[in-house]
């Protein structure tokens, strides 16, 4: 099976240490999902799909599941700090 990025949108809390703590998940189609727990963060390449920067093992709805944060490698905006990214299917037609 192949894998792609799937960009979503994370509404993310920063610790008073810096440390940045995503909470919910915002899909594609509108559902929401709360991360109840983040079980580690380590920098990791997205082996399905590829790419490079910070795996995060997260907790949602009781199942363990990664979401990835990359870094931009070329950007002239300073406001752009990454993007998250989840390993989603590629749907194959017929």
């Amino acid at each position: 099976m192949k894998y792609r990025k799937q960009y979503i949108d994370v509404d993310v809390a920063i610790s008073a240490s810096g440390q940045m703590l995503p909470r919910i998940i915002h899909w594609t189609d509108g559902r929401k999902y709360t991360i109840s727990k983040v079980k580690a963060i380590v920098p990791s390449p997205a082996l399905k799909a590829g790419g490079q920067g910070d795996r995060y093992t997260v907790m949602l709805e009781n199942q363990e599941r990664y979401l990835f944060f990359e870094r931009p490698t070329d950007s002239d905006d300073a406001s752009m700090v990454g993007r998250w990214f989840v390993e989603a299917p590629v749907l194959q037609n017929g």
